[in-house]
């Protein structure tokens, strides 16, 4: 993975006002002052001798003033990024008095992180997060200056990198809130969320996912915090090495399991493991490495930096059609990708919360099926989300072209803000009409019940996305909605 580096937005009303008083004086100090300087230049060169000394030397150094102290003031005021890299922190210009002057910091200089919160999901304006450092000084962040998604970042990159500093309780908390946000379990808490999920999935099977801080490989690999659980399988955060962010897919074969099963399930994963780490392809999470501890199986998987598509539409709504086009053809090259191996690599769990979108905006697959096929094979557990699943893939018998079924669902949900109903031939245009027919027609063979109705092959469906992205008076936008 390559060096992460983040760029965290932070803009109080202060700083807003005085951006905006500047902008509007810009006139008078970027173009009068200058101009008037110059003339005052002139009359000196034409006259000289005939100005007073220390008169003509105070109005050329207020006329050199004004202007180098409007950019300097400017430059105070529109700084608006805290930049954020596995070596420290770099701070606005704005907060070095509090920091004694010294606008970067490294990560082994951060003691506590501290925080005033009302304890609400919308912050008031004395909500704060405070940074102190060692040598002396700290950082004051009001919460109403920091988007929701970059403060989420700004708190995990202290959770991963400031693993000297201190942090409250009140810190742990805001961090689960925003995490629980993202995922659309807002009205849950943590620990609500963890109990729930322990006594509904795990508890029948002693299954019990890693704790963060747990270390595996001899302490090359951290546990940072785990990001989703299902079945027999759990997927973490993880840092590696102690400097890069990896993702982690963690499979265990049940107890209960005979040992004729228990070896099936472990070369199935083995295999699996093996071919998905020979896969190349520039818009899919490579697969680093695979092992075995403890009795359960592993994936170590390229961590993409981005959002996924369902925290994409919760926060802005259903998106424009020909953007929904454009990420559809993509994701199609990529379905094309993999059911184009030998044998076809059907991906069982096609939804929007595995596909991240990039700063560059290109789409990225960030995981595969290899382990819960693996446990399912051993277990008979279904894999994939309900909404998204095709009928022959409830029955045990997924084929390509289930995925497909997903990869419908998935445009569904992208253009009308809802998933898919379960079992069902979805229509995006009887939500919004704003959806041209052209593409309501090919979510609708997408996901039609029975595989012969439906498009052959990715390969196919990338033909047909191309000819509606061609006939471009098909194509009416869909509007964002809080965009």
């Amino acid at each position: 993975m390559a060096e992460l580096e983040l760029s965290i937005r932070y803009e109080t009303l202060p700083a807003r006002v005085g951006a905006m008083v500047m902008a509007t004086l810009l006139p008078f100090w970027g173009l009068v002052v200058p101009f008037c300087f110059g003339l005052f230049l002139s009359l000196i060169l034409h006259s000289p001798g005939q100005l007073p000394p220390l008169t003509t030397t105070l109005v050329l150094l207020g006329l050199i003033a004004v202007p180098v102290l409007s950019v300097i003031i400017t430059a105070f005021f529109e700084d608006d990024r805290l930049l954020i890299s596995k070596e420290g922190l770099a701070f606005p210009l704005r907060l070095l008095p509090g920091l004694l002057f010294r606008r970067e910091k490294v990560w082994a200089d951060l003691s506590d992180v501290d925080l005033r919160w009302g304890r609400s999901s919308g912050f008031e304006g004395d909500d704060s997060l405070t940074l102190h450092f060692r040598s002396g000084g700290s950082a004051r962040l009001p919460l109403t200056a920091i988007p929701k998604p970059d403060l989420e970042q700004l708190l995990l990159a202290i959770e991963v990198w400031g693993t000297g500093a201190r942090r409250d309780a009140a810190v742990i908390e805001l961090q689960n809130m925003l995490q629980n946000e993202n995922k659309g379990i807002e009205h849950l808490s943590y620990t609500q969320m963890w109990e729930e999920e322990l006594s509904r999935r795990f508890s029948a099977t002693n299954f019990v996912p890693l704790e963060p801080g747990s270390t595996l490989q001899s302490g090359r690999l951290k546990i940072v915090r785990q990001l989703a659980f299902g079945g027999l399988s759990a997927i973490y955060l993880a840092q590696h090495e102690g400097v890069d962010l990896v993702v982690l897919k963690e499979a265990v074969v049940p107890p209960a399991a005979d040992e004729q099963a228990r070896e099936k399930a472990d070369q199935l994963f083995q295999r699996e493991a093996q071919f998905l780490a020979r896969l190349r392809h520039p818009r899919i999470a490579r697969v680093m490495d695979h092992f075995v501890e403890n009795g359960r199986n592993y994936l170590l998987l390229e961590y993409v930096r981005g959002q996924d598509l369902r925290q994409l539409v919760k926060q802005h709504g259903p998106q424009p059609e020909q953007k929904v086009l454009e990420w559809a053809a993509q994701i199609a090259d990529i379905l094309s990708y993999l059911h184009g191996q030998d044998p076809p690599i059907i991906h069982r769990d096609l939804t929007p919360d595995n596909l991240v979108l990039r700063e560059d905006g290109s789409v990225f697959l960030i995981d595969f099926g290899a382990a819960n096929e693996f446990v399912g094979t051993a277990t008979g557990t279904l894999v994939g989300k309900q909404a998204y699943i095709a009928p022959e893939q409830f029955k045990g018998k997924a084929r390509t072209q289930s995925d497909l079924y997903a990869f419908g669902g998935t445009l569904y949900f992208l253009l009308t803000g809802d998933d898919p109903e379960a079992l069902s031939v979805s229509s995006p245009r009887q939500v919004r009409q704003e959806v041209s027919v052209g593409l309501d027609r090919l979510v609708a063979r997408l996901t039609s019940m029975e595989v012969e109705n439906r498009p052959s092959s990715a390969d196919e469906v990338l033909r047909l996305i191309h000819e509606l992205m061609t006939h471009k008076e098909l194509l009416p936008s869909v509007q964002s909605e809080g965009a």
